[in-house]
């Protein structure tokens, strides 16, 4: 706990209010998880100062707004251990779902992202935390063919409206993956125009953490 109470107390322009909310976010967390999230954003601030991997206003809540966020994804289907997370960027959600899996013999999440810069961050944050996670540097388009069969789950956060992410994943999603989306504001309007195709069962659950998103679940009909 020292190592996550350090970092919540060295984040700048923090009011104690919101530090003591990202200290009881960190609390309840598993110690195992708490210490790899710990150094993740250690590595998160570190790598921020030259790659803009988040925006720099998240910074200053990175449990609420970034770990307890990607957090939602896994925990919306437990038993998958096979993951592709699309347009990774700094690690949200996929990375943090690898570190969940860490401990999973079988377990691995696929990270797909073009930039080289945040591919190396990907890299340099499963490395020190044991994420099960795999990093494929390209465009999703060209990475789609060399990702093993068996994945049960494709996730993405703010990459994409959603009729374009289920294009990305359809290549898993036909195979009987489901979709994980985490997805913001729009999210009604979004969901309306994927419905229109009629290829798709979607599922619907309310964000924890923020009042207007939601995670959309999609698999194929």
């Amino acid at each position: 706990m020292k190592g996550v109470k350090k970092q919540v107390q060295g984040l700048p322009d923090r009011g104690p209010e919101r530090q003591a909310e990202e200290a009881a976010i960190a609390s309840s967390m598993a110690p195992e998880l708490r210490e790899r999230l710990g150094l993740y954003a250690t590595l998160l601030g570190k790598w921020q100062k030259t790659i803009n991997l988040v925006a720099p206003s998240t910074l200053d809540h990175v449990w609420s707004r970034h770990f307890a966020d990607s957090l939602q994804v896994q925990e919306a289907l437990p038993q998958a251990h096979h993951w592709v997370d699309l347009g990774s960027g700094g690690g949200f959600p996929g990375l943090v779902t690898a570190i969940v899996l860490a401990d999973v013999p079988e377990a691995c999440v696929h990270l797909i992202e073009s930039d080289q810069r945040k591919c190396a961050f990907l890299r340099e944050v499963a490395r020190e935390t044991g994420a099960k996670a795999i990093v494929h540097c390209g465009r999703i388009e060209a990475v789609a063919s060399i990702i093993e069969d068996g994945i049960e789950a494709v996730s993405a956060r703010a990459l994409a409206p959603l009729v374009n992410l289920l294009a990305y994943a359809e290549p898993w999603l036909v195979q009987g993956a489901v979709g994980v989306f985490l997805k913001g504001a729009d999210s009604e309007k979004e969901l309306a125009e994927a419905k229109a195709g009629n290829l798709y069962r979607f599922e619907t659950r309310p964000s924890r953490t923020q009042a207007a998103a939601q995670l959309i679940l999609a698999r194929k009909l």
